[in-house]
């Protein structure tokens, strides 16, 4: 093994472990993709992860103002557009980041909205139905979007084909987002101050707004439902199980109270996850 292979060999091992400790069902569903489109994927979450812990976790704890978090996040940018450029990083996650990349054929037209939307968390606190829509865009469809070329490398696809997979990858994205929002929507608004929602007040939330933004998830949750069955087989059983982890939460989500979601973070128990994995792993369809 070359020393580059090395390199390359514990980068992928950094960013497998950033996903490992940070997030147990995203690790769940990566157990069911194949191998190599594992390693890709993971690559991607990982360097995510890395932008969402300084726009909302250790950048702030280490008491880096907006300013320095500013700066900082861009960094991250051009250290990703520049690895991705070149193939190297002295930043492990980012070089195992790049290196998925080159493969995949992820480039700048992805990367920036994901960047754009990090930064507007730095200084947005409320938005409107246009910055929301640009926001969910960048922070979670544009991720579903580098996944799939993950997912589609070295296939065959037409166009039609492709924009259906697109599509579907973006709605799964939104799906993932929205419902997220909706569950941490009280911490969100009482530890950063943040509302995603456009018109939407915690202080005022109603079983009506509940289930207005319920039934938009959903309509995500099934329009990405019916493109599954055009995914590769490598990665097709993950996404029915990321997909219906999600339907599982959405659906707790509604059996809850709107009073409770304000003071309650709703989740879906460790055995039920273990169920809707078996049957992923199994084949069985989105529900």
């Amino acid at each position: 093994m070359t020393g580059g292979q090395q390199y390359d060999a514990v980068a992928v091992e950094a960013a497998a472990l950033v996903i490992r400790r940070y997030s147990t069902s995203f690790g769940l569903a990566a157990r069911l993709l194949s191998p190599p489109v594992r390693r890709d994927v993971r690559s991607i979450y990982a360097l995510v992860r890395i932008a969402d812990e300084i726009v909302d976790g250790a950048a702030s704890d280490a008491g880096l103002d907006d300013a320095s978090t500013t700066r900082t996040l861009d960094d991250l940018e051009a250290d990703t557009e520049r690895a991705i450029a070149i193939g190297y990083s002295a930043n492990l996650v980012v070089h195992a980041f790049a290196l998925t990349a080159r493969r995949a054929g992820i480039d700048a037209s992805l990367t920036r909205p994901f960047f754009a939307s990090m930064r507007a968390d730095i200084t947005d606190v409320e938005h409107t139905p246009e910055s929301f829509d640009a926001y969910v865009y960048g922070s979670a469809e544009v991720v579903g979007l580098m996944c799939l070329r993950v997912f589609l490398a070295g296939e065959r696809r037409s166009a039609a084909q492709t924009a259906r997979l697109e599509e579907g990858a973006r709605r799964l994205g939104a799906a993932f987002q929205k419902v997220n929002f909706l569950r941490d929507l009280a911490a969100d608004f009482a530890g950063l101050g943040r509302s995603y929602f456009p018109g939407i007040s915690v202080d005022a939330f109603s079983e009506a707004d509940k289930t207005r933004l319920l039934d938009d998830i959903d309509a995500d949750l099934a329009a990405s439902a019916a493109t599954i069955d055009g995914l590769p087989a490598s990665s097709r059983r993950a996404v029915v199980l990321a997909h219906d982890l999600f339907a599982e939460l959405s659906r707790r989500i509604r059996s809850t109270p709107a009073s409770e979601l304000v003071t309650t973070r709703v989740r879906v128990p460790n055995p039920v996850k273990m169920r809707i994995a078996v049957n992923a792993a199994r084949g069985v369809r989105p529900r």
